[in-house]
């Protein structure tokens, strides 16, 4: 029999374990017997049985050597594909190369949940759709509206890509240990490539960024070596505005400005 695995801070493992939440998560997936999915962190495996149970296969992505052994001990290799390291270095579109698209899903770990996301979303196109459990502060801020609190670069570098909804929460008594805050369910599910008009998408990264590398200045300052007054006009955009103000097609509006100057200089 297993010895009971301790949570590793390092890897930021709470271990999902109410019946009833893995249930509802498992509905919100829908996953199909012929689905190609990836589930990254099956940890002690409270969502990897039951998606096994209803796929033909199943792919993992874990680091903690320990967990990986007791996946291997459990799964045959013909229903269980273990890729062992770390998710932030995985090459998840190689998963689709063969044109079937992935369903990628998973409890991330707080402390690594933002660039995970980022490194996700350079695989959006080989992606079918995303559903993840992540704190909610994190949830909030990627699905938040133009002119809130919450709304940021986070908030509009993944709805640039992915259209994303907060489904719903998830209490700290649903895991081992209990983290000290609440989390969320959300999906992601890639925008067509039609829709992502940013003629240089690292030049709209950098413009977000700048916008709101300090949130309480204006646009005139934060975008000071990025546009001139001439540019401000050409956009019909407002100086004294706050990046917190523009929604995602303003932001892609700018860059392709940018971008289109630059091209002529």
């Amino acid at each position: 029999m297993n010895a009971p695995h301790l949570a590793r801070k390092r890897f930021g493992q709470n271990f999902l374990s109410d019946p009833n939440i893995i249930r509802k998560i498992i509905e919100a997936i829908r996953p199909a017997p012929d689905d190609r999915m990836v589930e990254i962190g099956p940890g002690l495996g409270a969502m990897t049985e039951p998606l096994m149970a209803r796929l033909d296969h199943l792919h993992v992505v874990e680091i903690d050597r320990d967990l990986i052994a007791r996946l291997k001990a459990a799964h045959a290799p013909d229903t269980l594909t273990i890729h062992e390291g770390d998710a932030l270095k995985f090459d998840f579109a190689a998963l689709a190369a063969d044109g079937r698209p992935l369903r990628v899903v998973g409890n991330l770990p707080y402390n690594i949940s933002t660039p995970l996301l980022f490194h996700l979303a350079d695989s959006a196109e080989r992606v079918k759709d995303m559903t993840f459990m992540l704190q909610k502060e994190v949830v909030m801020r990627m699905v938040a509206a133009p002119g809130t609190e919450d709304y940021g670069r986070l908030s509009v570098m993944l709805q640039y890509r992915f259209a994303m909804a907060r489904l719903f929460d998830v209490p700290p008594g649903a895991f081992r240990p209990a983290p000290k805050v609440m989390s969320s369910i959300v999906r992601m599910v890639p925008r067509p490539l039609a829709e992502c008009t940013a003629i240089d998408e690292a030049l709209l990264g950098r413009i977000v960024t700048a916008a709101f590398g300090q949130r309480r200045k204006t646009l005139r300052n934060t975008l000071r070596d990025i546009l001139s007054d001439p540019d401000f006009v050409a956009l019909g955009l407002d100086p004294g505005l706050r990046g917190e103000a523009l929604d995602v097609a303003a932001f892609v509006r700018i860059a392709n400005h940018v971008a289109a100057r630059d091209a002529q200089i």
